[in-house]
């Protein structure tokens, strides 16, 4: 999925995966040094990185096999050539998926596709009442493109610096939180180490592409940041992936002062694509005060949801459908 502006001039080409494969095994192969594999280097080397003959050296094909692949054309390669890849430039488990993620549409039929369109997305009133009862900790309800399409009050009042900002909550749009991170500059008091959730977003972004290449809301929403941020087109080119499960995470909130927060991110099984996400705080520590004073703060500073942040849809803005 190439950003409908980038660096290069590039347009959107929603059907063709060969520009990510070609740019992600090259990226992967330019993070590694000889030394790093157990091979001797022998004379310069105008770029960095592994040459092309040491990386099918590594994982047991012919020169000219992985030269095919890295030109972006990975329809029809076996699952023992992709682990030999995987093994070759030490890819992480994330990496793996995504690289599984672009062979398997490498493979799909040839036939033209336009991408989809978005389509509406709920969640389910009982999932809904789910958040609700968590009434201790902040949590959410996210798409694989970090639309928030369900949350409870402490997760509104944590992120209220995003909610409370027309631009990002506007009627028919779920807040997303990868725009709140990039768009709006009050993520940045908000995320202290905004670097890390920035580069933590990007890569969620980047890992729903490769699984979910045709999503038209993921690729004008990439169109859209790769449009007004430097910071977003830099991560972008970078093809970092992640696979977010839990973690810690540091925010900042005007009212209560610093949160340490663990994160868990759990898929939900009867909902395909939908991830909860709950926050919480070690017991004993300042962030735990500070979590229990976010309790006392949205008991009187944060509204109800309203439906259309609640269940509501994975739309464009109107003036996009």
């Amino acid at each position: 999925m190439t950003p409908t502006t980038d660096t290069s001039g590039r347009s959107v080409e929603g059907m063709d995966n060969r520009t990510e494969v070609r740019d992600f095994l090259a990226s992967r192969r330019a993070r590694l040094s000889p030394e790093q594999v157990g091979l001797i280097s022998y004379g310069s080397r105008r770029v960095p990185g592994l040459r092309r003959a040491e990386v099918a050296q590594l994982a047991g094909v012919s020169i000219e096999y992985y030269t095919r692949l890295e030109r972006g054309n990975l329809s029809g390669v076996s699952e023992a050539v992709l682990d030999s890849l995987v093994a070759a430039l030490h890819l992480d488990e994330s990496e793996r998926a995504y690289l599984f993620d672009l062979a398997k549409a490498a493979s799909a039929p040839s036939t033209p596709r336009a991408p989809r369109k978005a389509t509406a997305q709920e969640v389910r009133p009982s999932i809904q009442r789910l958040l609700d009862a968590m009434t201790g900790i902040p949590a959410f309800v996210r798409n694989g493109r970090l639309d928030v399409l369900a949350i409870n009050a402490m997760g509104r009042a944590l992120y209220s610096q995003a909610f409370d900002s027309p631009a990002f909550d506007a009627p028919g749009r779920p807040v997303n939180l990868a725009r709140f991170v990039f768009l709006n500059p009050r993520a940045q008091l908000l995320h202290p180490n905004w670097s890390d959730s920035a580069n933590t977003s990007v890569s969620i972004l980047r890992t729903e592409a490769g699984r979910n290449p045709y999503d038209k809301g993921l690729t004008d929403l990439v169109g859209e940041l790769s449009t007004r941020s430097e910071e977003f087109r830099i991560r972008w080119a970078a093809h970092n992936v992640r696979l977010h499960r839990s973690g810690t995470k540091h925010f900042h909130h005007p009212a209560v002062g610093d949160l340490h927060l663990s994160f868990d991110a759990l898929e939900l099984p009867g909902e395909p694509g939908l991830t909860l996400t709950a926050y919480s705080a070690e017991p004993g520590t300042p962030s735990a005060d500070n979590l229990a004073l976010l309790a006392s703060w949205a008991a009187t500073n944060v509204e109800a949801a309203p439906a259309e942040t609640s269940a509501t849809t994975d739309r464009p803005p109107a003036d996009e459908r």
